[in-house]
């Protein structure tokens, strides 16, 4: 089984853009025309997110920005710089948690909340 974020944006292209940008993410796929995307996937490493463009009247909320994601990843630091040079908004600097964590936190130009850090939940020893 596979557990994937799933987030919507107003700008989903230039969305696509700053993740790629920012936080090291590829394009996997982007199925989009006239600026919708219906929808994408973007990697990092073995991980991936789907995105898609927010629409009126598709019979779902409105859930642009309201999204807090979770990346575990060996360089919390150099991430952090990569994404501050890419106009990043960091909400916390990177610093070290009670459980051996390296994090940092940051929010993308629509408001979701994405958090880096080295602990990884799949090989530590509770899981």
């Amino acid at each position: 089984m596979s557990i994937y974020a799933c987030l919507r944006y107003r700008d989903c292209p230039a969305a696509i853009d700053f993740l790629c940008e920012a936080f090291g993410f590829e394009r996997v796929v982007v199925y989009e025309d006239d600026g919708v995307v219906h929808h994408a996937e973007l990697r990092l490493r073995d991980s991936m997110v789907m995105l898609g463009s927010q629409r009126d009247g598709d019979g779902q909320p409105e859930r642009v920005g309201l999204g807090w994601t979770y990346v575990g990843i060996p360089d919390t630091d150099a991430l952090c710089e990569r994404a501050r040079a890419a106009g990043a908004e960091i909400m916390r600097e990177p610093f070290d948690t009670d459980y051996g964590s390296r994090d940092f936190g940051a929010r993308d130009p629509e408001g979701n909340i994405w958090n880096f850090g080295t602990y990884d939940p799949a090989t530590s020893a509770s899981a």
